[in-house]
């Protein structure tokens, strides 16, 4: 008996081929003058001296029933292959092993390839999750669920008009003064940063048993194709109910 894979392989093309031939018999059942012919023969009134004339005729270029043999062959070949495919899909079955211990057990191959795509999608979704700056320390805060930094000070000044003498004053000239502003320390600030991000090792973390478990999807899928299925047939009982034969 043939494995399931090898089915998949044949129907994949085969059902290009059959497309194809049936959209060609298809043009031909719609031109009538195919199906059609004649003979024609001429006979004066007076056979003696009457004007003689050729026969003619015009031979029918395309059977109906020609053309149904022809379709019956190319869907019946392809609807038993498809069968089979469909009836191999329902029985093939696989473990997903993620090192050595099952994940899912007995998992059908229609759900095993719908998983896979499901996969990637997931695998997308976690690499895009966003991690806190490296360059601070981040610890949990039980109280808020969220990351929280290390906490850093910082000196609030105010600027401070202060007047400096350049010259003092002599009998001769006045002081020579200039007014400038002096940043001058008035408190001190305490900052604690917040983070809803994902910790970068968690990410990491997470990122990789999504890998294996991609892998391991594969791993599963080809398993339940090279069950062997018992090839089926359909054709012949639907062609038998339509044409009557």
């Amino acid at each position: 008996m043939p494995k399931l894979n090898q089915i998949n392989a044949i129907v994949s093309g085969r059902k290009g081929d059959s497309e194809k031939a049936i959209t060609e018999l298809y043009k031909l059942v719609q031109k009538d003058q195919l199906f059609a012919g004649r003979e024609r023969t001429y006979r004066p009134l007076d056979e003696v001296t009457g004007q003689k004339l050729p026969p003619e005729s015009q031979r029918v270029q395309q059977r109906a029933d020609d053309l149904v043999r022809q379709a019956r062959e190319k869907w019946a070949d392809l609807w038993n292959l498809v069968l089979t495919q469909d009836v191999g899909n329902q029985q093939a079955k696989a473990d997903v092993v993620v090192d050595g211990q099952p994940i899912l057990a007995n998992v059908p191959i229609t759900f095993l390839l719908f998983l896979d795509k499901q996969v990637n999608d997931l695998e997308t979704f976690v690499s895009k999750l966003p991690t806190p700056d490296p360059a601070e320390e981040w610890t949990h805060d039980p109280n808020t669920g969220l990351l929280r930094s290390r906490a850093t000070e910082s000196v609030r000044t105010s600027k401070e008009p202060t007047v400096i003498v350049k010259y003092e004053a002599t009998k001769d000239h006045p002081a020579q003064t200039e007014l400038f502003t002096k940043d001058v320390p008035v408190g001190t600030w305490t900052q604690i940063l917040y983070s809803g991000c994902i910790p970068a090792d968690r990410k990491n973390a997470i990122l990789a048993r999504v890998r294996k478990l991609r892998d391991a999807i594969k791993a599963a899928k080809e398993q339940a194709n090279l069950h062997e299925v018992e090839r089926q047939k359909a054709a012949e009982a639907v062609f038998g109910f339509v044409f009557g034969a």
